[in-house]
């Protein structure tokens, strides 16, 4: 508490307007009321106020301490105070049923001390008698009280011989004191309230924490939950539903959260990535074969979707499925039964479809590539993932449970500076969650210091979001080693660049694919988008 001097002891002049000194203190007192509901703001001009304008000097606003962790005997402190230096504030200690303040305290009526020096209760305890002025000099005591339990006390000196009325002095007081309760009880109000607040916020933090951590996603941001919400309340049914969304969005997490809170949870869930299997083989993977069906299948074997039975088949990518296995899958859907590949007896399939795809699929069917009626089954609850840039509120959250990741696995210790989270919640994230989460791994493997800040991060950055090439690739480019693979549109080559590559690696795919920075499934979805497959 800064150093103040005491006010003058003497009283006002003769001929002082005291009701207008009164009006002034309480409109002071009101205005400032209005500008601010901190009662320490309002309790110190108070005590200023009584003094400057009604002689009512040192005054002091003694507050109930906390009680203490022995549980001894409860006390109040001086909190507040005009007039009195911070060696006497500290002092102004005081247990219930102590002194004149003590008994205040304790019986909450209020008390007047005619004569100081008189009064062997009075303890001089704040202001030492030598501190007072020679003459007689009074105390005045009044209670504050909060929910009719007394917590406090609103005292003053009063010199004894002055042009104005105790009782007067009295009933302003008795106003400031119910005031003071009253600020008092407000502020309870509030923390309290605050509180519960908090309270809610983090009960209701630690809910969406539970509730998205059941299904091992990672963010609270609005976008993450509505699509959950979306999710939970179609997880119950057993409509198929359609996970529509960048590639990269985490479309695996959210088929699995769909299994999980189904009625199925305990039953199998199967993942089937359509881009990986070869066209060839797709019908007896999806429905299984019989012996004999072809040359090396000496045994039978059952398919998918005999393997999910009960529980929930994931088809991801499911425009890269064949036309001709598009039929069979519709008929699967819409009568349960499946017939295996060589055989003739149909087959009970109780299983949820859960498809997911990055492609337009309303184009494909327009084009011709996808059966108008397989797409009107699967788009019965079209569910849309939000890429990264809808949820940056969740970038830091992922960064760091990437990292966190990364370090257990590769026994590293990196971690993230602030202005490094920063610029990764700045970064556009063409590549979804699957491209930070390739960055993180790429960092903490390479990193030079523990330490990773935006600078030293900035290398591992991609350093074209979206680049689009109208050629092959310049082969010094090519062969320039890259911390990543740039992210490139769908029309990032022409058909003639992709037929010449092609010949130029004497129809070999992959490399054609590896020298124009694509991957190989990239490559043939570009191949078929052009006609040349």
């Amino acid at each position: 508490m800064p150093q103040i001097t005491p006010a003058s002891e003497s009283a006002p002049p003769p001929g002082t307007d005291w009701r207008a000194q009164e009006l002034l203190l309480m409109r002071e007192v009101m205005k400032l009321v209005g500008r601010s509901l901190a009662p320490g703001l309002v309790f110190r001009e108070m005590l200023h106020l009584m003094s400057e304008l009604l002689g009512l000097n040192r005054g002091r606003m003694v507050l109930a301490d906390e009680a203490g962790a022995g549980g001894g005997a409860r006390t109040a402190s001086v909190r507040h105070a005009y007039g009195l230096n911070p060696d006497e504030v500290a002092r102004g200690v005081f247990a219930w049923g102590e002194g004149i303040t003590g008994r205040v305290l304790a019986s909450g009526l209020p008390a007047i001390v005619q004569d100081v020096d008189a009064e062997p209760l009075f303890l001089f305890r704040s202001v030492r008698r030598v501190q007072l002025p020679p003459e007689t000099v009074a105390f005045i005591a009044l209670p504050i009280a909060v929910n009719g339990a007394t917590v406090g006390v609103l005292g003053c000196h009063r010199i004894r011989s002055r042009q104005r009325h105790l009782n007067d002095d009295l009933a302003l007081l008795r106003i400031l004191a119910t005031l003071a309760g009253q600020l008092l009880q407000l502020e309870q109000l509030v923390a309290e309230q605050t509180r519960q607040l908090e309270a809610r916020n983090e009960a209701l933090s630690r809910a969406l924490d539970t509730r998205t951590a059941r299904y091992g996603l990672i963010g609270s941001s609005p976008a993450l939950l509505q699509a959950l919400g979306e999710l939970e309340r179609v997880s119950q049914s057993q409509a198929t539903v359609l996970l529509l969304g960048e590639s990269g969005t985490g479309k695996e997490l959210f088929a699995r959260a769909v299994h999980l809170a189904s009625g199925r949870r305990d039953r199998p869930f199967i993942k089937v990535n359509c881009s990986a299997i070869p066209e060839t083989l797709f019908e007896s993977e999806l429905f299984g074969h019989e012996r004999g069906a072809f040359t090396g299948a000496a045994t039978a074997r059952t398919g998918w979707f005999e393997q999910a039975e009960g529980g929930t088949l994931f088809l991801d990518e499911i425009g890269e499925l064949p036309l001709a296995l598009q039929a069979k899958l519709l008929r699967t859907l819409q009568e349960g039964t499946l017939v295996r590949l060589g055989g003739t007896r149909e087959i009970r399939a109780d299983v949820r479809l859960v498809a997911a795809t990055n492609r337009e699929l309303s184009h494909e069917v327009q084009v011709g590539r996808f059966r108008q009626d397989l797409y009107y089954r699967l788009n019965v609850i079209p569910i849309r993932l939000p890429s990264l840039r809808e949820r940056r509120e969740d970038v830091r959250a992922l960064a760091l449970h990437f990292v966190s990741r990364a370090n257990q696995a590769h026994q590293r210790n990196v971690y993230l500076a602030p202005d490094a989270l920063a610029r990764l919640e700045a970064h556009a994230w063409p590549g979804n969650i699957r491209e930070l989460g390739n960055l993180i791994e790429r960092l903490v493997l390479l990193a030079d210091h523990a330490m990773v800040s935006a600078v030293a991060l900035e290398r591992f950055m991609p350093v074209d979001e979206s680049p689009t090439l109208s050629g092959p690739m310049d082969p010094d480019l090519s062969s320039a080693p890259s911390n990543v693979r740039d992210y490139q549109s769908a029309n990032s080559h022409s058909a003639q660049v992709l037929k010449d590559t092609l010949q130029r690696h004497q129809g070999n795919q992959t490399r054609a694919a590896q020298s124009l920075g694509l991957t190989l499934r990239q490559f043939s979805y570009r191949l078929r988008k052009a006609g040349l497959r």
